[in-house]
């Protein structure tokens, strides 16, 4: 298998995206390809002591930063090294792409250079998250900020498939957020899309409210782009400040010190748990070939889970089993 990488996407590139790539593929086994400005990836590689031995590494002298605007891929930022990685990619000179870079960039890029999955219209970011039996999909986190009730569909039927070829789950089940569990709760896009969901081939539960998010209401959350934004980023806030108020607990006096040191072990895994470093970051779901969104803030540790569940998503043949399930599941070009 052989894996291409965004040298030079999110925060702390180059030097953590080098680091957790070349940790990957140590580990992982399988053919790495970096991809940015030479020099720069073998000087910092070598100042912080890692080996860049059969590591390709594909010169690209061009950056696209958070700041710059999406469409710029295919123009202005051409030459960077997302859109390098992603035509190295389109050419088939590796089975998928990874980047922590520009959100808006790698959709319009891998909308545009991979092409989409016949039969879906806008390709949506697809986030594993924590609840409190293990995890489950969140689709969509922010692609698509406005929806229609088949794309809404697609979503579903897309992210039930990842999750039984990747995660393992036999018969996912589907739920749509919502401000309420009837079926006729929410606005015209939720009731329109209850009814698409419930008429599809997959498990669908029905709503599911906020507040049962975390409490392993379901193995996919389906909601529009704006929506899904919201709760993702809501989660993400408040597991970190419950973390933070729970260690000014433990750090209030010798007291809560002792009680912390007592309860050390399982506080290290319910924060392992909660930890976005886990889950890497996010499939780009409804494009042809494998292309993961990791965190912004992405370190080694992240981009090396971003390419393990990148693996597991190559060799479960997702796309694949996607491309074979729409055309019976969706009569309209969504």
């Amino acid at each position: 298998m052989k894996i291409i990488v965004d040298a030079f996407g999110g925060d702390n590139a180059p030097l953590e995206i080098i680091k957790g790539a070349v940790e990957a593929k140590n580990e992982f086994g399988f053919e790495l390809i970096l991809v940015g400005k030479k020099s720069t990836i073998e000087k910092v590689a070598a100042e912080n002591g890692i080996s860049l031995k059969d590591v390709v590494i594909s010169d690209a002298p061009d950056v696209i930063s958070m700041e710059d605007e999406a469409g710029s891929i295919l123009k202005a930022k051409s030459e960077s090294s997302m859109a390098v990685g992603l035509k190295l990619l389109a050419a088939g000179e590796g089975d998928a792409f990874v980047t922590a870079g520009n959100s808006g960039a790698i959709v319009v890029g891998a909308t545009f250079l991979i092409k989409r999955i016949k039969g879906i219209k806008r390709p949506a970011f697809a986030p594993i998250l924590p609840n409190t039996k293990g995890c489950f999909m969140l689709m969509d986190s922010g692609a698509n900020v406005d929806c229609r009730p088949e794309m809404l569909q697609s979503f579903g039927i897309m992210a039930s498939i990842y999750m039984e070829k990747v995660m393992g789950i036999k018969s996912p089940r589907v739920a749509l957020a919502n401000v309420g569990v009837e079926d006729h709760k929410g606005g015209e896009l939720q009731q329109a899309a209850y009814k698409l969901l419930k008429s599809s081939p997959i498990n669908f539960v029905g709503n599911v409210e906020g507040r049962d998010i975390p409490y392993d209401s379901c193995d996919v959350l389906v909601a529009d782009g704006f929506s899904g934004n919201l709760i993702v980023k809501t989660y993400e806030g408040v597991a970190m400040a419950l973390m933070d108020k729970i260690k000014g607990v433990f750090t209030k006096n010798v007291k809560t010190k002792l009680a912390a040191a007592m309860v050390l072990k399982e506080m290290k895994e319910m924060k392992k748990e909660f930890d976005y470093n886990e889950y890497g970051g996010a499939p780009i779901m409804g494009v042809s070939k494998p292309v993961f969104k990791a965190h912004g803030s992405a370190n080694a540790k992240t981009i090396k889970n971003a390419i393990r569940l990148t693996m597991q998503y190559v060799s479960s043949n997702v796309i694949e089993e996607i491309t074979k399930s729409l055309p019976n599941s969706i009569d309209i070009n969504i």
